[in-house]
């Protein structure tokens, strides 16, 4: 038996996330499958992450364990092969057997897109929130500054029917950059919340309109209501960029 770590991307446009689901396809489904034919069974997979329906990956990690003695550089191009187009194993390697992609997580880091331009791309459609104000970038960083460190993030939580846990999380990493006409916010933590850091996007967007002021991000935290919080920006503009473990994992 071998534990395997595949480094996997793809375009989430045609995918209701990562998990599987009764009556959509996801990208779990389509990666199973692609196991079953390469190894010849589906073994249960553990995911670094779950993804929402229209959300893209430039990597997720996933950890499976296989009896078959594939060479990892074999069952990269053999599982790429079964693979639809919009999904790719980047590589493969074998870990530790108490490897876990999700436990054995250190972080995240998410990017979330937004194409600042008076006139939408249309090739951008689904991969970047098109939004044609001015935004002061300056303002959107005093804004994320205040999302460092270690916070209780309720505010910035969809409200479901999962029990809430611990919404504590420690954000390392919140800065706005601008490419030309792209602006992109990069956020890393240790973990996030369910739709975290689509409410976060949502939420410097109500600062680049004037309805919030940058330093009322640590009043919005504090009040620990998802209500007075922005709203949830659209999916399509979201990647999943980073995923950290422990440097003698991924070597």
């Amino acid at each position: 038996m071998r534990n395997i770590l595949f480094n996997i991307s793809y375009d989430g446009s045609a995918y209701h996330g990562w998990q599987v689901q009764n009556n959509a396809i996801s990208v779990q489904e389509v990666f199973q499958q692609a196991m079953l034919q390469v190894v010849g069974c589906v073994p249960d997979v553990k995911a670094c992450s779950r993804t929402d329906t229209g959300v893209h990956a430039r990597q997720f990690c996933i950890s499976a364990k296989i009896e078959r003695n594939i060479p990892c550089e074999r069952l990269t191009p053999a599982m790429n092969h079964f693979l639809p187009p919009d999904v790719a194993v980047l590589s493969c390697r074998e870990v530790p057997m108490d490897f876990h992609a999700r436990y054995s997580c250190r972080g995240k880091e998410y990017v979330y897109q937004i194409w600042n331009a008076p006139v939408r791309n249309p090739f951008l459609y689904g991969y970047a929130l098109h939004y044609w104000y001015p935004m002061d970038l300056e303002r959107l960083n005093r804004a994320a500054a205040h999302y460092l460190g270690t916070h209780d993030f309720t505010s910035f939580c969809t409200i479901d029917a999962r029990d809430a846990g611990n919404m504590v999380r420690t954000v390392t990493k919140a800065e706005v950059s601008r490419e030309g006409d792209m602006v992109r916010f990069t956020v890393a933590a240790n973990g996030f919340l369910y739709h975290m850091v689509r409410i976060m996007a949502g939420t410097l967007l109500r600062v680049a309109q004037g309805k919030f002021e940058p330093e009322q991000i640590p009043q919005i935290l504090e009040q620990r209501n998802r209500h007075i919080a922005g709203p949830t920006a659209p999916p399509g503009g979201l990647y999943l960029n980073r995923v950290f473990y422990d440097e003698e994992v991924m070597g």
